[in-house]
């Protein structure tokens, strides 16, 4: 088809360029005809001037002018002369008189006397083609004749003229017939040409074909060879050869590239694409993905690299609506760590038993599927969704939910899906290096027993806390708390029992205050609660002693199935109210704990200045 289609094109080529030098010969030849007659009119009307001359010549040197009337007449009556009549200068006339049929008939004639030159004129229309001229006859000596001997004229002074009209409609048409002929021979010409050129290109053009269409797929990734026949050239079987050469070479690289970089990145290799447009994607993704690996492992802290991650699926793969969500399903805890388009559509399906996440549970993806549900706790009909599990530790997953508004853009993710597992993949390596880190930092600040927070801790905090109080302007209520006669715990059921009672405290206190708030083992059965925030001193002895109130109800355990109670003495001190100095609050909530124990225990005792002086005394 694309053959006879580039035959066609040669032949439209060919019979314009054969119209083109058609019309140009045949201008050229009209004008060369054209200059050609008016040259041969002249020529024409040269020689009938020099018959004339001649001949009136010799009817002078004769002396039988009186005839030389007939010898005008006979040579007027030729073919194609329509006029034909003789002037004479003024000087003639004065010497031999004036002859009125030989006077000037218009102002060429008048010209010519004048000049002493040749003078013509073409009149060219519908009706008539004819040629007006007037040739001079000057005083000569030649050929052993000298004019001055019988006229008063000097040697190049004009005697007359003789002039004539021409019709040359007879040369023009003649002309014209040999005009229809050339084209005629030229256009002949040119299809023979066309027909021989074409015979001879006919090999050629399949093969600019079959070239044209292999380069056209080689661009594309497909590298084919060319087949051809025997009979071409030398020189076009090498080029043939070395063409087919260079694309077994290129398929066979280019399908190993593939092979190779697919492998890499755990893609199955799609026939139907480019394998080269497919190899060019696959090492920009992994030119990228090296930069990406750089920057995550400068980063400082897990946020930094979920933030890092967020911004790649946004800006390189385009998607709108994702969820990055942490679960521990030892702790059955789940954070969401990033959420962009509010589109976390199972959050609370899955927010009070995180482990039973499908993605978490099958460790495999899931995905929106056709005709059912592929996930019970994914439950927005209209929307298409795709997760994915990363094992960051042994105990934490990294859930990634995708969520599409339509089925096309779900399975455009399906296609880029391995390159988002290789950034999700390099991410993973360094999100549990920065969670051992604040694991390991976190293992510094807290209580070995209670796993609460510790002393050191609360040193540690309360350089920023503080600040942000003073800055912030808000209150911050400390209540320091002592577990009553918890020696006599240790000394009657032993210390197994002991470490039982504390950590039903540090349950309590975290279950009672607020998520905001700070519970600290401050030493042996002492605890520090820090109420961030609190508004009012009130309100700080509400808390107080609800937290009381739990302890004491609270039963608790023991050797053969006897139970225990036990009670707390509080101390509340108020930042900044009671001190703008921190270390002075814990003490004041030291002092008003002291007055807690001294006055009967089981009880909260605000901190008031005038405590100071008694403690002091004891």
């Amino acid at each position: 088809m694309k053959v006879e289609k580039m035959n066609k094109k040669i032949i439209y080529k060919f019979i314009i360029i054969s119209v083109l030098i058609t019309s140009i010969v045949t201008v050229l030849s009209f004008y060369s005809f054209k200059d050609n007659i008016k040259k041969q009119s002249i020529k024409n009307a040269q020689t009938i001037s020099e018959v004339v001359k001649n001949g009136l010549t010799a009817y002078m040197i004769n002396n039988n002018m009186h005839e030389s009337d007939t010898f005008i007449n006979s040579v007027a009556s030729m073919r194609e002369i329509n006029h034909l009549w003789l002037v004479r200068n003024e000087q003639i006339n004065k010497q031999f008189g004036k002859n009125d049929k030989k006077v000037p008939k218009d102002s060429i004639d008048q010209k010519v006397l004048k000049t002493g030159e040749m003078e013509y004129v073409f009149n060219e229309n519908l009706s008539s083609n004819t040629m007006r001229i007037t040739i001079p006859y000057n005083a000569v000596w030649e050929n052993g004749i000298d004019c001055t001997k019988c006229h008063n004229v000097s040697h190049g002074d004009t005697l007359g003229a003789i002039s004539l009209e021409f019709d040359i409609s007879e040369s023009k048409q003649i002309a014209i017939e040999k005009l229809y002929i050339i084209p005629f021979v030229v256009f002949i010409g040119t299809l023979v040409f066309l027909f021989i050129f074409r015979n001879i290109l006919k090999e050629y053009i399949i093969i600019f074909d079959n070239l044209t269409n292999n380069l056209t797929l080689a661009i594309n990734g497909k590298f084919e060879k060319i087949s051809y026949e025997t009979g071409l050239s030398k020189e076009m079987i090498v080029l043939l050869d070395k063409f087919n050469s260079l694309m077994t070479s290129l398929k066979g690289t280019s399908s190993d590239i593939d092979k190779k970089l697919n492998g890499f990145i755990g893609k199955v290799s799609n026939s139907e694409n480019s394998s080269l447009e497919d190899s060019k994607e696959i090492i920009t993704n992994l030119s990228n993905l090296y930069q990406f690996k750089k920057e995550i492992e400068q980063d400082s802290t897990k946020e930094e690299i979920y933030t890092r991650v967020t911004e790649i699926f946004i800006n390189q793969f385009k998607i709108k609506n994702f969820n990055l969500v942490e679960i521990d399903t030892l702790k059955k805890k789940m954070e969401i760590v990033k959420e962009v388009g509010d589109t976390f559509y199972c959050k609370s399906s899955i927010e009070n038993s995180p482990e039973q996440c499908r993605a978490v549970r099958t460790n495999s993806d899931v995905f929106s599927i056709e005709y059912h549900s592929s996930c019970a706790y994914f439950n927005q009909k209209d929307k298409f969704h795709y997760c994915l599990n990363t094992n960051i530790t042994k105990n934490i997953n990294l859930v990634i939910n995708f969520v599409f508004d339509t089925k096309k853009e779900l399975e455009n993710l399906k296609e880029k899906i391995s390159f988002i597992k290789s950034y999700i993949n390099e991410s993973a390596p360094s999100i549990e290096v920065k969670l051992l880190m604040k694991a390991l930092q976190e293992s510094a600040f807290r209580d070995g027993l209670t796993g609460l927070y510790n002393r050191k801790f609360l040193e540690e905090h309360s350089k920023k806390l503080i600040p942000q109080a003073k800055r912030e302007k808000f209150n911050i209520g400390v209540l320091l708390l002592d577990m009553d006669h918890f020696k006599a715990v240790n000394d009657e059921y032993g210390h197994d029992i002991g470490d039982k009672v504390l950590k039903e405290l540090s349950r309590i206190l975290m279950e009672t205050v607020r998520e905001s708030d700070i519970v600290i083992r401050y030493g042996g059965e002492e605890f520090i609660v820090l109420l961030v925030n609190v508004k009012t001193e009130e309100d700080a002895l509400i808390v107080a002693n609800k937290i009381r109130t739990k302890v004491k109800e609270n039963e608790i355990d023991v050797y053969a199935g006897s139970k225990l109670r036990k009670t707390i003495s509080i101390g509340l001190s108020m930042f900044p109210n009671d001190s703008t100095n921190f270390d002075s609050v814990i003490k004041n909530a030291d002092i008003a704990l002291y007055d807690a124990k001294s006055k009967g225990r089981d009880q909260v005792i605000r901190f008031k200045p005038e405590q100071v002086s008694s403690v002091d005394l004891f």
